[in-house]
């Protein structure tokens, strides 16, 4: 069955190679239409950030956010070209509590995908997601499980999925769900 749930998650969706975000958003965040979805460090490709925008539709709101200028910039331009309207473009560094320019208490998801492996700071990135999630709400942590592939961050780099669930159990989330995200990342859904 895993093995059946990976192969539909590599169909190359939305232009990224790795990871079948509009999948992963309906089939296992199950997004709906009319909600408030952040992608947190979004990043320039932003694929998440625009599938998540098509599912939720004009009655609900994406913020995509970034510590890169330049890469909001080009979020911005490609959701008005695709039509997208509901998406919102805010600079932030999610390593600090706080900063980000989101209600508090305001999102029904928050998505870090492919970003904690980046910082070294990834207790403050959950806890900064945490705190804009409404009670209730959902957190869907993607990361890097596998460096075997010759584009992956070195093994050094790559979050421990183990790491992860125990910042979030320290954090009093629930865990939904663990899912395989693709053929080199893992899935975690949590419950605020």
């Amino acid at each position: 069955m895993e093995n059946i749930e990976a192969q539909k998650i590599n169909k190359f969706s939305g232009g990224n190679n790795l990871l079948d975000a509009q999948y992963i958003l309906t089939q296992k965040v199950k997004i709906q239409a009319g909600e408030v979805v952040a992608d947190l460090g979004a990043g320039g490709a932003a694929y998440f950030t625009m599938q998540a925008a098509k599912i939720v539709g004009d009655q609900g709101q994406v913020y995509a956010v970034d510590v890169v200028k330049n890469v909001l910039s080009s979020i911005d331009s490609k959701a008005k070209m695709s039509g997208l309207y509901n998406v919102k473009t805010i600079w932030s560094n999610l390593e600090i509590l706080g900063a980000t320019k989101i209600p508090e208490a305001s999102l029904d998801h928050a998505m870090l995908i492919n970003i904690l492996f980046q910082s070294q700071k990834k207790s403050e990135m959950i806890t900064e997601a945490i705190r804009l999630l409404k009670p209730g709400g959902k957190l869907t942590i993607i990361d890097w499980s596998d460096n075997t592939p010759g584009f992956a961050p070195p093994q050094n780099l790559q979050v421990n999925k183990e790491e992860v669930l125990q910042i979030a159990q320290n954090l009093s989330l629930s865990l939904e769900e663990e899912f395989v995200a693709g053929n080199y990342h893992f899935g975690l859904i949590f419950i605020k």
